[in-house]
């Protein structure tokens, strides 16, 4: 807000790669993030252009994707659903 302060928490669950490797279990990787100093060159940008920069967040962006190879996934510890616990 715009004293600075906390209005909500985000939390995404994505699938747990650190135990993969490169060329065996997968051949390119992607990630939906941009780097902090391409966010600054932007905004400085957008600043000294007098832009107005807008905020958007697109929640089925990643639901739709065709997998060519299988993936497993399994639950962090305290988040199984005692009813479905091999649901994702």
């Amino acid at each position: 807000n715009e004293l600075g302060g906390i209005l909500k928490n985000k939390a995404r669950l994505v699938a747990h790669g650190s135990r993969q490797e490169e060329g065996i279990d997968f051949e390119e990787s992607f990630a939906p993030v941009a780097r902090l100093e391409a966010i600054c060159i932007f905004l400085a940008y957008a600043a000294q252009k007098n832009m107005v920069v807008y905020q958007m967040d697109v929640k089925t962006a990643f639901l739709n994707g065709k997998l060519q190879e299988e993936v497993y996934v399994s639950q962090p510890d305290g988040f199984v659903d005692s009813d479905n616990p091999n649901h994702v």
